[in-house]
């Protein structure tokens, strides 16, 4: 079977955590970039990697890298790249965005275009048409262009594989799922210890926590662009990883996942979305106070995205609201706590300052993942 340079879009900062979920499916990492993984697999990698994988973004299939500082040397590269492989006569291709960083050619509306005539150029030629209908299959095209290097890509996902298909109702800052699930990789965390995030709003840390847990593939129940694609991806692979997926659940796990909002509409709207996921019983959500965050078993974790105050109103309000974090934290004996916000002073209020920092791009918002470390358990005795 064919091998493909797949490349993985991640958030910023978060491309080790993407790294090990793709060597856990078992494939060779090619290249790390910032906010982007790539990776060597065939066919079947592409329906995986769009299934099972929960900190990308989306999953690319790299036609061509090559230089090119002028408009002429990006047409003849493009016209050389072997179309006639990948997209056939009725396939409808476009150039669904194209990007440029530290590039002389910036002009994202002047990429596109010569793209595509070069694209169409060269499938003429292949297919021996001077017109094409593009009524069959969608190929989305996606071009990115750093310090003049370009890579031109199909885009298999369609929809970002953040879009799992279970959050319907969102608060008013989401979170997005992918970013939830990397962070909480990102943590010790696992389904044996209890989990509790005080400002859950849509639900997205104690859904993508409980989807973890049951072994829940976060692609397995949404449609990908490449389901199309049946000239490189036979439609069994896709058939055959979804029952990858469904076979690997745990409908019996037992966890503690905890998920609290002061607003009882976004409670209500996160047990809709939990129901969506499939993992509504396997989740407490209440509403409550941060202040009234109290807890009896030990070694837990507080994993949470509290408010930033990115409205100036707002501002006011954070001091008080992260001293109540503090407080509550304080009084929970050897748990630890995992916070992201873009407020900087947070250690301040908290009264602690963190073990770990990170720095996170949260779509253009700079946010730090705070890490405040609790004692690990003991070892159980083995009988």
């Amino acid at each position: 079977m064919d091998k493909f340079e797949l490349v993985v879009p991640c958030h910023f900062g978060l491309e080790a955590v993407v790294k090990r979920e793709i060597y856990d499916l078992g494939y060779e990492i090619t290249r790390v970039e910032d906010g982007r993984v790539s990776f060597e697999g065939d066919a079947e990698a592409v329906c995986r990697a769009n299934i099972f994988l929960r900190g990308a973004e989306r999953v690319l299939l790299q036609v061509g890298r090559f230089k090119a500082t002028t408009f002429d040397e990006l047409f003849e590269n493009v016209k050389a790249l072997p179309w006639e492989n990948y997209i056939p006569k009725d396939g409808k291709f476009w150039v669904k965005k194209a990007s440029s960083i530290k590039s002389k050619l910036f002009s994202p509306s002047d990429i596109q275009s010569i793209v595509k005539k070069a694209m169409v150029e060269r499938m003429k030629r292949s297919y021996h048409l001077d017109w094409f209908p593009e009524d069959g299959a969608q190929y989305p095209v996606r071009v990115f262009l750093y310090k003049d290097e370009v890579m031109v890509t199909l885009d298999t996902s369609g929809d970002s594989l953040h879009k799992r298909g279970y959050r319907l109702a969102t608060s008013k800052a989401p979170l997005t799922e992918t970013l939830a699930a990397s962070l909480i990789m990102l943590t010790p965390w696992r389904a044996d210890r209890i989990l509790v995030d005080p400002f859950c709003g849509s639900g997205t840390f104690p859904i993508e926590a409980a989807m973890m847990a049951a072994n829940i593939a976060p692609g397995m129940n949404r449609e990908f662009t490449a389901e199309e694609w049946t000239n490189i991806i036979p439609r069994k692979l896709w058939y055959e990883s979804v029952q990858e997926a469904n076979d690997m659940i745990d409908r019996d796990v037992q966890v503690d996942i905890q998920g609290y909002d002061i607003d009882p509409e976004v409670v209500a709207a996160a047990r809709e979305n939990a129901k969506r996921a499939g993992v509504d019983h396997m989740i407490h959500f209440q509403q409550r106070a941060v202040a009234d965050l109290h807890h009896p078993k030990k070694y837990g974790f507080i994993i949470s995205n509290p408010p930033y105050g990115e409205r100036l109103e707002e501002k006011s309000a954070l001091p008080a609201l992260y001293s109540q974090i503090g407080e509550a934290y304080k009084g929970l004996d050897s748990w630890s706590m995992y916070l992201i916000t873009s407020y900087e002073d947070t250690e301040r209020y908290i009264g602690r300052k963190a073990d770990k920092n990170r720095k996170i791009y949260n779509g253009m918002i700079k946010t730090y993942f705070y890490q405040f470390m609790g004692p690990k358990p003991p070892r159980r005795k083995k009988d």
